[in-house]
């Protein structure tokens, strides 16, 4: 006897079994997992140790899967100082990745991504090669600082770009992460390039805070990201950045280059299709979506299967 079921009747229910688990598979519009080939690698995608790398995993990671590429998620891996060197090893094999700020890292974190996506693209290629590494299609989404003001102070003072900000930037707060004040991207970026000072920095505990604080007026001016949730549906205005302080950091999935060897133009074409779906204010939403507390994966699947990346 096995787990309660005599032999002689264990042929018929594990058939029953079968079949139930085939018939829910089919529900679901599952694919059966690909036979085990060692032509055909498990491709690890890595993620990194922040909700949105999850979920961006999971939308890279479902669409291999669901189309019949065999893969295993390595969640939340670590920050880029565990996963950049683990993908070099071969440790993993892909990773949704950020245009600007993985070349910046590579160079020694020296600042040679600039704003214009298509430059910093090309130079994230020329820094990745000789790691073995491939830079696919970048997406339009890009999870970078914006500086954001409420609706009312855009509408009533004409503003819409950063450099709108100087006539005034004397009488005006400005909220954001402690360590804004140092950071060449945040605070000080905004003094050097823009020439702006501000009457006072508040330092803020979240994004969720900074995004409050701009609705009752406890500050004036924000660093939140582009693709924060607390934007999603808030009357706050991103200031354009006219004057290119910002790095491009677009999604953009880099994979080593032996899986690109072994699985070739399919494999491509299947993740530029996601990349070239996917934009920034999409990010936003399915960020809010996780923030309220979905899965990253049941969110991922969702947004797959609305724009008919799987079935």
């Amino acid at each position: 006897m096995r787990h309660g079921i005599p032999r002689a009747a264990s042929r018929p229910v594990l058939l029953l079994v079968a079949l139930v688990l085939l018939a829910a598979g089919c529900d679901r519009g599952q694919a059966p997992p690909p036979p085990e080939d060692p032509r055909r690698p498990t491709i690890q995608l890595a993620s990194f140790d922040f909700p949105e790398s999850e979920l961006l995993g999971e939308l890279y990671g479902q669409a291999l899967a669901q189309h019949g590429f065999p893969v295993e998620q390595v969640i939340q891996l670590g920050a880029r100082e565990v996963v950049a060197p683990a993908l070099e090893q071969g440790k993993v094999d892909m990773v949704p990745e950020y245009l600007g700020s993985a070349l910046n890292f590579l160079n020694d974190r020296d600042r040679v991504a600039t704003a214009d996506p298509a430059l910093t693209h090309a130079r994230l290629e020329q820094a990745f090669a000789p790691r073995g590494v491939s830079v696919l299609a970048f997406a339009p989404a890009q999870d970078r600082n914006a500086f954001v003001v409420s609706g009312d102070l855009a509408r009533h003072n004409g503003m819409a770009k950063l450099s709108d900000l100087a006539p005034m930037a004397g009488r005006l707060s400005i909220g954001g992460p402690p360590e804004c004040p140092q950071r060449p991207l945040c605070l000080r970026g905004l003094q050097e390039l823009y020439k702006l000072r501000f009457a006072r920095f508040e330092p803020m505990p979240s994004r969720a805070v900074t995004a409050a604080a701009l609705e009752t007026g406890e500050i004036d001016v924000g660093m939140i990201e582009t693709t924060d949730p607390s934007l999603v549906g808030a009357d706050l205005v991103q200031l354009a950045d006219d004057r290119r302080l910002q790095p491009a950091d677009n999604v953009v999935p880099v994979v080593r280059r032996e899986v690109l060897d072994v699985y070739g133009p399919p494999l491509v074409r299947l993740l530029n299709t996601v990349s070239a779906q996917l934009t920034t204010a999409e990010l936003s939403r399915l960020n809010l979506q996780v923030a309220k507390g979905q899965v990253a994966s049941d969110a991922a699947e969702g947004w797959l299967r609305a724009h008919t990346i799987i079935g």
